[in-house]
Protein backbone atom coordinates (compact mmCIF):
# COMPACT_ATOMS: atom_id res chain seq x y z
CA UNK A 1 0.00 0.00 0.00
CA UNK A 2 1.71 3.31 -1.22
CA UNK A 3 1.57 5.69 2.09
CA UNK A 4 0.09 9.13 1.89
CA UNK A 5 0.90 12.37 3.64
CA UNK A 6 -0.27 12.77 6.73
CA UNK A 7 1.34 15.17 9.19
CA UNK A 8 1.22 15.02 12.96
CA UNK A 9 -1.94 15.58 14.75
CA UNK A 10 -3.07 19.41 15.52
CA UNK A 11 -4.96 20.78 18.53
CA UNK A 12 -8.38 21.88 17.01
CA UNK A 13 -8.42 25.72 16.58
CA UNK A 14 -11.35 25.74 19.41
CA UNK A 15 -8.86 23.95 21.29
CA UNK A 16 -5.94 25.61 21.32
CA UNK A 17 -6.81 29.39 21.18
CA UNK A 18 -7.54 28.93 24.67
CA UNK A 19 -3.53 28.71 25.33
CA UNK A 20 -0.40 28.80 24.25
CA UNK A 21 0.42 24.95 23.73
CA UNK A 22 2.40 24.31 20.84
CA UNK A 23 -0.60 22.59 18.20
CA UNK A 24 1.32 20.34 16.82
CA UNK A 25 1.81 16.72 18.42
CA UNK A 26 5.11 14.94 17.80
CA UNK A 27 4.81 11.85 15.45
CA UNK A 28 4.36 8.48 16.73
CA UNK A 29 7.31 6.07 16.12
CA UNK A 30 5.29 3.80 13.43
CA UNK A 31 3.83 7.21 12.13
CA UNK A 32 6.97 8.94 11.46
CA UNK A 33 8.76 5.65 9.99
CA UNK A 34 5.79 4.89 7.35
CA UNK A 35 6.28 9.23 6.51
CA UNK A 36 9.93 9.05 6.07
CA UNK A 37 9.27 6.22 3.93
CA UNK A 38 7.53 8.29 1.30
CA UNK A 39 10.71 9.41 0.00
CA UNK A 40 11.86 9.06 -3.09
CA UNK A 41 15.18 8.88 -2.59
CA UNK A 42 15.84 10.49 -5.43
CA UNK A 43 19.22 10.95 -7.91
CA UNK A 44 19.28 14.72 -6.70
CA UNK A 45 18.32 15.71 -3.70
CA UNK A 46 16.24 19.30 -4.01
CA UNK A 47 15.34 18.88 -0.60
CA UNK A 48 18.81 19.34 0.39
CA UNK A 49 19.10 22.07 -2.01
CA UNK A 50 16.07 23.79 -0.92
CA UNK A 51 17.76 23.98 3.19
CA UNK A 52 19.80 26.42 4.44
CA UNK A 53 21.88 24.28 6.14
CA UNK A 54 22.11 21.58 2.83
CA UNK A 55 20.87 18.86 5.59
CA UNK A 56 21.30 15.49 4.84
CA UNK A 57 17.84 15.06 4.83
CA UNK A 58 16.98 11.61 2.58
CA UNK A 59 19.62 10.22 4.39
CA UNK A 60 17.93 10.35 7.86
CA UNK A 61 14.35 10.09 6.09
CA UNK A 62 15.96 6.28 4.99
CA UNK A 63 17.18 5.21 8.66
CA UNK A 64 14.00 6.84 10.09
CA UNK A 65 11.66 4.48 7.77
CA UNK A 66 14.32 1.86 8.56
CA UNK A 67 13.74 2.45 12.49
CA UNK A 68 16.97 3.39 13.32
CA UNK A 69 16.49 7.12 14.86
CA UNK A 70 19.94 7.16 16.79
CA UNK A 71 21.41 7.22 13.64
CA UNK A 72 19.34 9.08 11.83
CA UNK A 73 19.63 11.79 14.64
CA UNK A 74 23.38 11.44 14.32
CA UNK A 75 23.24 11.95 10.57
CA UNK A 76 20.94 15.65 11.64
CA UNK A 77 22.98 17.00 14.16
CA UNK A 78 25.96 16.70 12.02
CA UNK A 79 24.70 19.49 9.73
CA UNK A 80 22.57 21.13 12.58
CA UNK A 81 22.65 22.50 15.78
CA UNK A 82 19.07 23.10 16.39
CA UNK A 83 17.53 20.86 14.48
CA UNK A 84 14.50 20.34 16.29
CA UNK A 85 14.15 23.88 16.65
CA UNK A 86 14.29 24.45 13.10
CA UNK A 87 11.64 21.13 12.15
CA UNK A 88 9.19 23.49 14.30
CA UNK A 89 9.83 27.04 12.84
CA UNK A 90 11.26 26.66 9.44
CA UNK A 91 8.70 27.61 6.49
CA UNK A 92 9.21 24.16 5.39
CA UNK A 93 6.60 24.75 2.60
CA UNK A 94 8.70 27.59 1.28
CA UNK A 95 12.16 25.59 1.64
CA UNK A 96 12.67 21.82 1.92
CA UNK A 97 9.24 20.72 1.74
CA UNK A 98 8.32 22.89 -1.02
CA UNK A 99 11.77 21.52 -3.49
CA UNK A 100 10.61 18.05 -2.73
CA UNK A 101 10.03 15.88 -6.11
CA UNK A 102 6.90 14.61 -4.92
CA UNK A 103 5.77 18.12 -4.52
CA UNK A 104 6.91 19.20 -7.79
CA UNK A 105 5.60 16.06 -9.27
CA UNK A 106 1.86 16.03 -8.20
CA UNK A 107 2.14 14.31 -5.28
CA UNK A 108 2.00 15.85 -1.42
CA UNK A 109 5.58 16.54 -0.46
CA UNK A 110 7.21 13.98 2.45
CA UNK A 111 6.39 15.85 6.02
CA UNK A 112 10.13 16.25 6.32
CA UNK A 113 9.94 19.20 9.36
CA UNK A 114 7.54 16.86 11.77
CA UNK A 115 10.27 14.18 11.20
CA UNK A 116 13.37 16.58 11.82
CA UNK A 117 11.58 17.36 14.76
CA UNK A 118 10.27 13.79 15.78
CA UNK A 119 14.12 11.84 15.72
CA UNK A 120 15.89 15.54 17.74
CA UNK A 121 12.93 15.57 20.57
CA UNK A 122 13.81 11.58 20.81
CA UNK A 123 17.46 11.83 20.70
CA UNK A 124 16.76 14.26 24.16
CA UNK A 125 14.35 12.07 25.80
CA UNK A 126 16.61 8.70 24.92
CA UNK A 127 19.70 10.61 26.68
CA UNK A 128 21.63 10.66 23.24
CA UNK A 129 22.25 14.54 23.35
CA UNK A 130 24.43 14.85 26.40
CA UNK A 131 27.37 17.76 27.31
CA UNK A 132 29.97 18.92 24.64
CA UNK A 133 33.16 17.34 25.68
CA UNK A 134 35.40 18.88 23.40
CA UNK A 135 38.66 16.78 22.53
CA UNK A 136 41.42 19.28 23.47
CA UNK A 137 40.88 22.02 25.43
CA UNK A 138 42.04 25.36 24.01
CA UNK A 139 43.62 28.59 25.89
CA UNK A 140 41.94 30.96 23.73
CA UNK A 141 38.51 32.14 24.66
CA UNK A 142 35.76 33.95 22.34
CA UNK A 143 33.33 36.22 22.95
CA UNK A 144 29.52 36.12 21.45
CA UNK A 145 27.71 39.04 21.50
CA UNK A 146 23.92 37.84 21.63
CA UNK A 147 22.61 34.82 22.69
CA UNK A 148 20.10 34.14 20.11
CA UNK A 149 20.40 31.22 17.15
CA UNK A 150 23.33 32.92 15.30
CA UNK A 151 25.22 33.08 18.50
CA UNK A 152 23.98 29.41 20.08
CA UNK A 153 25.07 27.75 16.43
CA UNK A 154 28.33 29.35 16.87
CA UNK A 155 28.95 28.77 20.63
CA UNK A 156 27.98 24.66 20.18
CA UNK A 157 30.98 24.20 17.17
CA UNK A 158 33.66 26.45 18.77
CA UNK A 159 32.74 24.38 22.27
CA UNK A 160 33.25 21.19 20.43
CA UNK A 161 36.42 22.46 18.83
CA UNK A 162 37.32 23.20 22.84
CA UNK A 163 37.78 27.41 23.00
CA UNK A 164 36.24 29.16 25.75
CA UNK A 165 33.40 30.78 25.34
CA UNK A 166 31.41 33.83 26.96
CA UNK A 167 27.90 34.51 25.26
CA UNK A 168 26.78 37.98 26.52
CA UNK A 169 23.19 39.49 26.04
CA UNK A 170 20.79 42.43 26.85
CA UNK A 171 18.05 40.19 27.89
CA UNK A 172 17.62 38.23 31.53
CA UNK A 173 17.21 34.43 29.78
CA UNK A 174 18.91 33.02 26.58
CA UNK A 175 17.79 32.26 23.99
CA UNK A 176 16.75 35.82 21.79
CA UNK A 177 14.43 35.98 19.19
CA UNK A 178 13.56 32.32 19.95
CA UNK A 179 12.43 32.82 23.45
CA UNK A 180 11.27 36.63 23.46
CA UNK A 181 9.70 37.01 19.20
CA UNK A 182 8.18 33.59 18.83
CA UNK A 183 5.19 32.21 20.43
CA UNK A 184 5.04 29.19 22.47
CA UNK A 185 2.12 28.23 20.35
CA UNK A 186 5.09 28.06 17.63
CA UNK A 187 7.88 26.69 19.92
CA UNK A 188 7.75 26.05 23.68
CA UNK A 189 10.26 27.47 25.49
CA UNK A 190 11.80 24.21 27.40
CA UNK A 191 12.87 23.19 23.85
CA UNK A 192 14.77 26.36 24.15
CA UNK A 193 15.83 25.87 27.58
CA UNK A 194 17.53 22.68 26.97
CA UNK A 195 19.68 23.57 24.11
CA UNK A 196 21.06 26.60 26.11
CA UNK A 197 20.92 24.38 29.30
CA UNK A 198 23.48 22.07 26.86
CA UNK A 199 25.58 25.06 26.66
CA UNK A 200 25.82 25.74 30.03
CA UNK A 201 26.60 22.16 31.08
CA UNK A 202 29.42 21.95 28.57
CA UNK A 203 31.39 25.27 29.96
CA UNK A 204 29.78 27.74 27.96
CA UNK A 205 29.51 31.38 30.00
CA UNK A 206 26.30 33.36 29.92
CA UNK A 207 26.31 36.92 31.18
CA UNK A 208 22.68 38.40 31.20
CA UNK A 209 21.18 41.31 31.71
CA UNK A 210 24.50 42.62 29.99
CA UNK A 211 24.52 45.90 27.34
CA UNK A 212 27.60 46.59 25.18
CA UNK A 213 28.56 50.03 25.73
CA UNK A 214 26.85 50.31 28.61
CA UNK A 215 27.78 46.95 31.57
CA UNK A 216 31.02 46.54 29.59
CA UNK A 217 32.83 48.66 26.93
CA UNK A 218 33.70 46.75 23.31
CA UNK A 219 37.09 47.90 24.01
CA UNK A 220 37.13 45.89 27.68
CA UNK A 221 35.50 42.70 25.68
CA UNK A 222 38.49 42.90 22.85
CA UNK A 223 41.13 42.46 25.54
CA UNK A 224 39.54 40.35 27.50
CA UNK A 225 38.88 37.46 24.99
CA UNK A 226 41.34 36.44 21.75
CA UNK A 227 38.10 36.66 18.98
CA UNK A 228 34.50 38.37 19.01
CA UNK A 229 31.80 37.17 17.16
CA UNK A 230 28.59 39.69 17.14
CA UNK A 231 25.17 38.07 16.82
CA UNK A 232 23.02 40.57 17.99
CA UNK A 233 19.88 40.21 15.60
CA UNK A 234 18.18 43.02 14.26
CA UNK A 235 15.80 45.18 16.78
CA UNK A 236 14.85 48.17 15.16
CA UNK A 237 11.05 48.38 14.60
CA UNK A 238 9.80 50.07 10.95
CA UNK A 239 7.00 52.03 11.36
CA UNK A 240 4.09 53.62 9.71
CA UNK A 241 4.80 56.32 7.50
CA UNK A 242 1.29 57.30 7.50
CA UNK A 243 -0.48 60.79 9.08
CA UNK A 244 -0.71 60.44 12.54
CA UNK A 245 -1.04 62.48 15.59
CA UNK A 246 0.95 59.32 17.71
CA UNK A 247 -2.36 58.65 19.49
CA UNK A 248 -2.31 55.77 22.72
CA UNK A 249 -2.33 52.26 21.24
CA UNK A 250 0.01 51.98 18.25
CA UNK A 251 2.51 49.68 19.12
CA UNK A 252 5.44 47.82 18.06
CA UNK A 253 5.52 44.24 17.14
CA UNK A 254 8.44 43.35 18.96
CA UNK A 255 7.73 44.91 21.96
CA UNK A 256 4.32 43.52 22.26
CA UNK A 257 5.97 39.78 21.21
CA UNK A 258 8.21 40.16 23.94
CA UNK A 259 5.55 40.84 26.56
CA UNK A 260 3.49 38.48 25.81
CA UNK A 261 6.18 35.84 26.13
CA UNK A 262 7.39 37.31 29.38
CA UNK A 263 3.70 37.03 30.97
CA UNK A 264 4.26 33.35 29.82
CA UNK A 265 7.24 32.94 32.13
CA UNK A 266 5.35 34.47 35.07
CA UNK A 267 6.90 37.77 35.04
CA UNK A 268 4.61 41.15 35.96
CA UNK A 269 5.11 43.59 33.30
CA UNK A 270 3.23 47.00 33.72
CA UNK A 271 2.79 47.56 30.35
CA UNK A 272 0.90 44.33 30.07
CA UNK A 273 -1.51 45.21 33.00
CA UNK A 274 -2.55 48.53 31.99
CA UNK A 275 -3.32 47.29 28.96
CA UNK A 276 -1.10 48.93 26.88
CA UNK A 277 0.46 45.48 25.18
CA UNK A 278 -2.51 43.51 25.61
CA UNK A 279 -4.99 42.88 23.08
CA UNK A 280 -7.67 41.48 26.07
CA UNK A 281 -11.35 42.70 24.50
CA UNK A 282 -9.71 44.85 22.00
CA UNK A 283 -10.74 45.39 18.32
CA UNK A 284 -7.17 44.55 17.01
CA UNK A 285 -5.14 44.97 13.39
CA UNK A 286 -2.06 44.19 12.72
CA UNK A 287 -0.42 45.44 9.88
CA UNK A 288 2.25 43.32 7.65
CA UNK A 289 2.48 40.00 5.99
CA UNK A 290 5.59 37.93 7.42
CA UNK A 291 5.78 35.32 9.96
CA UNK A 292 5.86 38.34 12.64
CA UNK A 293 2.60 39.45 11.68
CA UNK A 294 1.21 35.94 12.16
CA UNK A 295 2.21 35.55 15.28
CA UNK A 296 0.89 39.02 16.65
CA UNK A 297 -2.69 37.81 15.36
CA UNK A 298 -2.52 34.58 17.13
CA UNK A 299 -1.41 35.75 20.04
CA UNK A 300 -4.06 38.73 20.08
CA UNK A 301 -6.80 35.91 19.38
CA UNK A 302 -5.08 33.99 22.82
CA UNK A 303 -5.09 37.08 24.49
CA UNK A 304 -8.79 37.92 24.38
CA UNK A 305 -8.85 40.19 21.27
CA UNK A 306 -12.99 41.00 20.43
CA UNK A 307 -11.60 40.86 16.74
CA UNK A 308 -7.95 40.64 14.89
CA UNK A 309 -7.64 42.11 11.20
CA UNK A 310 -4.44 41.53 9.28
CA UNK A 311 -3.52 44.32 6.90
CA UNK A 312 -0.96 43.64 3.82
CA UNK A 313 -0.64 45.49 1.05
CA UNK A 314 -0.50 42.51 -1.71
CA UNK A 315 -2.46 39.40 -1.99
CA UNK A 316 -2.12 35.96 -0.24
CA UNK A 317 0.10 34.39 -3.06
CA UNK A 318 2.66 36.88 -2.68
CA UNK A 319 2.91 37.41 0.82
CA UNK A 320 5.98 36.91 2.64
CA UNK A 321 4.93 34.50 5.54
CA UNK A 322 4.15 30.85 5.83
CA UNK A 323 1.32 29.75 4.15
CA UNK A 324 1.03 27.38 6.92
CA UNK A 325 0.81 30.58 9.10
CA UNK A 326 -1.65 32.10 7.71
CA UNK A 327 -4.21 28.94 7.70
CA UNK A 328 -3.64 28.65 11.13
CA UNK A 329 -4.51 31.71 11.84
CA UNK A 330 -7.44 31.68 9.38
CA UNK A 331 -8.47 29.00 11.56
CA UNK A 332 -8.10 30.70 14.76
CA UNK A 333 -10.82 33.51 13.74
CA UNK A 334 -8.11 36.25 11.96
CA UNK A 335 -9.52 38.43 9.22
CA UNK A 336 -7.45 39.27 6.42
CA UNK A 337 -7.60 42.61 4.35
CA UNK A 338 -5.72 41.68 1.35
CA UNK A 339 -4.52 43.88 -1.35
CA UNK A 340 -4.87 46.40 1.31
CA UNK A 341 -2.27 49.32 2.63
CA UNK A 342 -2.83 51.39 5.93
CA UNK A 343 -3.48 55.50 4.87
CA UNK A 344 -4.09 57.28 8.32
CA UNK A 345 -4.51 56.31 11.52
CA UNK A 346 -8.09 57.47 12.87
CA UNK A 347 -7.58 59.08 16.68
CA UNK A 348 -10.19 60.12 19.31
CA UNK A 349 -8.83 62.39 21.45
CA UNK A 350 -5.62 61.15 21.67
CA UNK A 351 -6.56 57.29 21.28
CA UNK A 352 -6.91 55.29 18.39
CA UNK A 353 -10.14 54.22 17.03
CA UNK A 354 -9.21 53.03 13.69
CA UNK A 355 -7.30 52.51 10.84
CA UNK A 356 -8.08 54.05 7.59
CA UNK A 357 -6.85 51.28 4.65
CA UNK A 358 -6.40 52.28 0.88
CA UNK A 359 -7.46 49.33 -1.69
CA UNK A 360 -4.93 48.21 -3.90
CA UNK A 361 -4.55 46.03 -7.20
CA UNK A 362 -1.51 44.29 -8.62
CA UNK A 363 0.14 45.57 -11.38
CA UNK A 364 1.65 43.66 -14.82
CA UNK A 365 4.92 41.74 -13.68
CA UNK A 366 8.04 43.21 -14.02
CA UNK A 367 11.17 41.45 -16.28
CA UNK A 368 11.63 39.11 -12.60
CA UNK A 369 8.14 38.63 -12.97
CA UNK A 370 7.57 40.49 -9.54
CA UNK A 371 4.21 42.35 -9.97
CA UNK A 372 3.68 46.12 -8.26
CA UNK A 373 1.17 47.40 -6.56
CA UNK A 374 -1.20 50.23 -7.03
CA UNK A 375 -4.32 52.83 -5.66
CA UNK A 376 -7.62 51.87 -6.76
CA UNK A 377 -8.50 55.52 -6.89
CA UNK A 378 -11.46 56.20 -4.82
CA UNK A 379 -11.24 52.77 -2.88
CA UNK A 380 -10.92 53.19 1.14
CA UNK A 381 -12.23 51.64 4.04
CA UNK A 382 -11.93 52.49 7.78
CA UNK A 383 -11.23 49.64 10.09
CA UNK A 384 -12.18 49.85 13.49
CA UNK A 385 -9.72 49.69 16.09
CA UNK A 386 -8.21 50.25 19.87
CA UNK A 387 -4.74 48.59 19.46
CA UNK A 388 -2.70 48.71 16.01
CA UNK A 389 0.55 46.78 15.80
CA UNK A 390 3.07 47.70 13.37
CA UNK A 391 4.78 44.03 12.06
CA UNK A 392 6.64 45.94 8.75
CA UNK A 393 10.31 44.39 9.50
CA UNK A 394 13.12 45.04 11.81
CA UNK A 395 16.07 46.94 10.80
CA UNK A 396 19.53 46.83 12.61
CA UNK A 397 20.41 49.41 15.55
CA UNK A 398 23.23 51.60 15.01
CA UNK A 399 26.13 49.41 16.33
CA UNK A 400 29.13 51.36 15.90
CA UNK A 401 28.08 53.91 17.64
CA UNK A 402 26.01 51.64 20.59
CA UNK A 403 29.31 50.13 21.12
CA UNK A 404 31.73 52.99 20.43
CA UNK A 405 33.62 51.33 17.71
CA UNK A 406 34.16 53.46 14.80
CA UNK A 407 35.88 51.06 13.19
CA UNK A 408 32.68 48.44 12.52
CA UNK A 409 31.53 49.60 8.76
CA UNK A 410 28.31 49.25 8.23
CA UNK A 411 26.30 48.35 4.41
CA UNK A 412 23.98 51.07 3.43
CA UNK A 413 21.14 49.25 4.64
CA UNK A 414 22.99 49.37 8.44
CA UNK A 415 24.03 45.99 8.49
CA UNK A 416 27.65 45.15 9.84
CA UNK A 417 29.75 44.43 6.65
CA UNK A 418 32.04 41.65 6.49
CA UNK A 419 34.93 40.57 3.93
CA UNK A 420 33.89 39.32 0.82
CA UNK A 421 33.22 35.39 1.47
CA UNK A 422 33.94 35.59 5.46
CA UNK A 423 32.54 36.74 8.60
CA UNK A 424 35.42 39.03 9.57
CA UNK A 425 34.15 41.89 10.05
CA UNK A 426 36.10 45.74 9.24
CA UNK A 427 37.83 45.18 12.52
CA UNK A 428 40.61 43.06 13.36
CA UNK A 429 39.07 39.63 14.97
CA UNK A 430 35.41 40.94 15.22
CA UNK A 431 33.68 38.82 13.19
CA UNK A 432 29.25 39.08 12.58
CA UNK A 433 27.05 36.16 11.60
CA UNK A 434 23.00 36.41 11.15
CA UNK A 435 20.64 39.14 11.02
CA UNK A 436 22.74 41.88 11.54
CA UNK A 437 25.05 40.72 8.47
CA UNK A 438 21.82 39.87 6.40
CA UNK A 439 19.22 41.81 7.48
CA UNK A 440 16.33 40.56 9.08
CA UNK A 441 15.63 36.68 7.79
CA UNK A 442 14.76 33.04 9.26
CA UNK A 443 16.47 31.41 11.99
CA UNK A 444 17.52 28.42 9.32
CA UNK A 445 19.80 31.09 7.42
CA UNK A 446 20.80 32.61 11.49
CA UNK A 447 21.56 29.01 12.44
CA UNK A 448 24.03 28.32 9.00
CA UNK A 449 25.61 31.62 9.50
CA UNK A 450 26.53 30.99 13.34
CA UNK A 451 28.20 27.61 12.14
CA UNK A 452 29.93 29.16 9.50
CA UNK A 453 31.42 32.29 11.15
CA UNK A 454 32.69 29.49 14.11
CA UNK A 455 34.57 27.80 11.42
CA UNK A 456 35.70 30.95 10.20
CA UNK A 457 36.87 32.34 13.86
CA UNK A 458 38.58 29.08 14.47
CA UNK A 459 40.61 29.37 10.96
CA UNK A 460 41.68 32.99 12.21
CA UNK A 461 42.86 31.59 15.46
CA UNK A 462 44.28 28.59 14.20
CA UNK A 463 46.05 30.06 11.80
CA UNK A 464 46.43 33.68 10.91
CA UNK A 465 47.43 35.21 14.16
CA UNK A 466 49.78 32.73 14.63
CA UNK A 467 51.97 33.43 11.04
CA UNK A 468 52.98 36.90 12.26
CA UNK A 469 56.12 38.23 9.99
CA UNK A 470 59.21 37.42 11.25
CA UNK A 471 60.59 40.96 13.01
CA UNK A 472 57.25 40.73 14.81
CA UNK A 473 57.37 40.94 18.60
CA UNK A 474 55.39 38.35 20.25
CA UNK A 475 54.99 39.99 23.03
CA UNK A 476 52.04 41.88 20.28
CA UNK A 477 50.09 38.82 20.30
CA UNK A 478 47.02 38.31 22.28
CA UNK A 479 48.31 37.17 26.59
CA UNK A 480 46.15 33.73 25.43
CA UNK A 481 47.95 32.77 22.18
CA UNK A 482 51.46 32.79 24.46
CA UNK A 483 50.42 29.44 25.58
CA UNK A 484 48.55 28.38 22.80
CA UNK A 485 50.86 28.95 20.14
CA UNK A 486 52.49 25.36 21.31
CA UNK A 487 49.16 23.74 20.58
Amino acid sequence: MVEVKKGPAKTDATVRVANFNEIYSDFKPTHASHQASRCAQCGVPFCQHGCPLSNNIPDWLRLTAEGRPQEAYELSAATSTLPEICGRICPQDRLCEGSCVLEQSGWENVTIGSVERYINDMAFEEGWIQPIEPEIERSQSIAIIGAGPAGIAAADRLRTLGYKVTIYDRYDRAGGLLVYGIPSFKLEKHVVARRTDRLAQSGVEFVMNCNIGEDITFEELREKHDAILVATGVYKARRLSVPTANPTGVIAALDYLITANKISFGDDIADFNSGKLNADGKNVVVVGGGDTAMDCVRTAIRQGAKSVTCVYRRDRANMPGSDREVSNAEEEGVRFEWLSAPKAILDNHGTVAGLRIQRMRLTTPDAQGRQGIEDIHGAEADLPADLIIEALGFEPENLPVMFNEPGLEVTRWGTLKTMAGEFQTTVSGVFAAGDIVRGASLVVWAVREGQDAAADIHHYLSTELLAQPANDDVTSLPESLHAGAAE
